[in-house]
């Protein structure tokens, strides 16, 4: 007897997604809760998990399709998923009896783990970027599937990569101009349409100032071992920044409010949102309660929220809410932006790349590692003097970090 899946509940106000991939195909052995198919949502990836074990049966909705909550659309027919998948495993352990062929047997990867339609998001992107052929690929994960440390550990060395270079010139030369056409993913969709809304909705305005990191970097260079190995991560640069902009947003409510109809929300906690670089475009989890953290925990979370965005992990309710932004450009070497607010957010900080600059300091020209900072800001909401007034406090609790600690 078949058993339907159906499209799970992907969070709240979300009521559709678009079928990205299959990961499985008809026929093929399934286990319980084992992921059959990816969907793309307003915010993230969903994989949809089979409900039984059994045998892939047959597709009921094609890639690219839109498929809404509770929605059918695959089956899986009835069958022992284990014994199922024992011929597939079956090379690795026939040929037993015959001597010579043990060894190669077993180095082979397992095909029905290393499949493509097998493979997660994150080991299928691995296998976009560095061109490996993943059934040539020994599988290190459970069951013997494929990891995405995998994937780049058999990534070829530069030179045997460059080497079939001359061949995709020549056939470039030969067939002259080419255009490639594909199709938007939702996330792109939605990021779109956002960015497009807020232009068209807030009266947006951004003003610069910088800020020299001379006494962030000597207190990093200075701690920086200590940290990790007291706190197990890295001491980096938002953590300082997160934790400034808090204080900075309790000194200016404005800057952490919103507006709703024709009432201004203000919000006496700070869940900053942090924008970080997923394979299907930027994305904002949301630091929770940032106010209430310590700068150690600040940098865990980000450093989670960077990995999981790259695996394509982090869920829909991480995404949620959030009462300012804080974006850095400075990690792909931008000088300067004006960045887009998030809405209903009212504000956005920009973070850049650090230069070393010539400055004024007490008369004297010096060389320092200076920052452009950037607040765009919704003008209905917050007036030029507080945008100001919001960069320089962030500006002096940077360039002095006692000021974080004694809440200054």
């Amino acid at each position: 007897m078949a058993t339907e899946v159906k499209v799970p509940v992907l969070g709240e106000s979300i009521t559709e997604a678009t079928l990205g991939e299959w990961l499985k195909k008809p026929g093929e052995a399934v286990k319980a809760d084992e992921p059959i198919a990816s969907l793309e949502t307003d915010k993230v990836s969903v994989e949809v998990p089979s409900p039984v074990a059994g045998v892939m049966g047959e597709w009921a909705v094609k890639v690219g399709d839109t498929v809404e909550v509770g929605a059918m659309i695959a089956t899986i027919e009835a069958g022992d998923g284990a014994a199922a998948a024992a011929p597939a495993a079956a090379p690795q352990s026939a040929p037993a009896a015959t001597a010579g062929q043990q060894a190669p047997a077993q180095s082979s990867p397992n095909p029905s783990n290393n499949a493509p339609a097998a493979l997660s998001p994150s080991v299928r992107r691995a296998v976009l970027e560095t061109g490996v052929d993943p059934s040539t690929v020994q599988g290190t994960g459970k069951d013997g599937r494929l990891t995405k440390d995998d994937v780049f550990a058999a990534k070829p060395p530069p030179a045997a990569a460059a080497a079939p270079a001359p061949v995709a010139a020549s056939v470039a030369a030969s067939t002259g101009r080419k255009e490639e056409r594909v199709r938007m993913t939702r996330l792109r969709q939605t990021i779109a349409k956002r960015l497009k809304d807020a232009q068209n909705t807030a009266a947006m305005l951004t003003t610069f100032n910088d800020v020299d990191m001379t006494a962030v970097i000597e207190a990093r260079a200075k701690y920086k071992d200590l940290f990790e190995k007291k706190h197990g991560v890295r001491l980096g640069f938002m953590g300082f920044f997160v934790k400034a902009a808090t204080m900075a947003l309790k000194d200016i409510p404005s800057v952490n409010a919103s507006i709703e109809g024709d009432e201004i929300v203000y919000h006496d906690y700070a869940d900053i949102s942090v924008a970080v670089s997923s394979p299907g475009g930027l994305v904002v989890p949301v630091i929770r309660d940032a106010d209430q953290m310590s700068v150690a925990t600040i940098e865990k979370t980000i450093g989670d929220f960077g990995k999981r965005a790259k695996d394509g992990t982090l869920k829909m309710d991480e995404m949620k809410g959030g009462t300012f932004t804080i974006s850095n450009g400075g990690v792909f070497g931008s000088l300067m932006s004006t960045p887009i607010i998030n809405p209903p957010q009212a504000a956005v900080l920009g973070l850049h790349r650090i230069d070393e600059r010539p400055v004024v300091v007490n008369g004297q020209v010096v060389v320092r590692p200076m920052m452009y900072l950037a607040l765009s800001y919704d003008h209905r909401l917050i007036d030029g003097r507080e945008a100001v007034t919001f960069l320089v406090a962030l500006k002096n609790a940077i360039e002095d970090p006692t000021r974080i600690l004694i809440d200054l």
